[in-house]
């Protein structure tokens, strides 16, 4: 199996994830949330024309960016994604078919996990990281529990019920990659709320990663 895009050297494992995201904010948005620090940003696919917000963000930020799709189901979406200028694919699932394009796409990926089989299923598929989801079920001592069965090198990330109140909570058992969503951004938010909150989430970062 193909291995996927290494998982790049963020300086911070923040993930921003802009579900409901409309092409007409998508620039504005993303202004805020890269001027804040985030290197990673992610459009799920059952957003209003997600393809389009991709490729707006990706031409204007995507040199310093990694910018991708989350909810990517098939191989003819991880196509378009690549196509609009993406490099990140998160899926809240594992299926091979969507794994092995996007290796030959040169995709980053993150696949979604619960248990120790789909986690080691994801690495045997090459994926760059680990999304597990939902994080707010399993916990820091669920996601530990299963870490002890994974390679050191895995990438591990939280996504799902989780906001930058839970860095401390996880951090203790070695996760530092977070997916933030519905804490960071909600349609109803305007630039500047999501900047407060973008900042609020990079100092509380900071304070346990440092």
């Amino acid at each position: 199996m193909s291995q996927s895009a290494p998982w790049p050297g963020l300086r911070r494992g923040l993930v921003a994830i802009l579900r409901g995201l409309k092409p007409d904010e998508a620039i504005d948005i993303a202004s805020v949330l890269v001027d804040a620090g985030f290197d990673a940003i992610e459009v799920p696919l059952n957003s209003p024309g997600p393809f389009a917000s991709i490729e707006k963000i990706a031409a204007r930020f995507g040199g310093e960016t990694l910018i991708g799709a989350g909810t990517v189901l098939t191989s003819s979406d991880v196509d378009r994604l690549a196509d609009a200028g993406g490099r990140l694919l998160v899926s809240p699932n594992i299926d091979a078919d969507v794994m092995g394009r996007a290796a030959e796409r040169g995709l980053v990926t993150m696949p979604g996990v619960f248990t120790p089989s789909e986690a080691l299923e994801a690495i045997a598929l090459g994926a760059s990281a680990l999304k597990f989801f939902p994080a707010s079920v399993l916990g820091p001592s669920g996601i530990k529990a299963i870490s002890a069965v994974l390679p050191d090198d895995a990438v591990i990330g939280a996504v799902g019920g989780v906001s930058h109140d839970d860095f401390a909570a996880y951090g203790k058992v070695g996760v530092r990659t977070f997916g933030l969503g519905s804490s960071l951004y909600a349609p109803r938010l305007d630039a500047g709320a999501v900047a407060e909150r973008a900042k609020t989430a990079m100092a509380a970062y900071d304070a346990v990663f440092g």
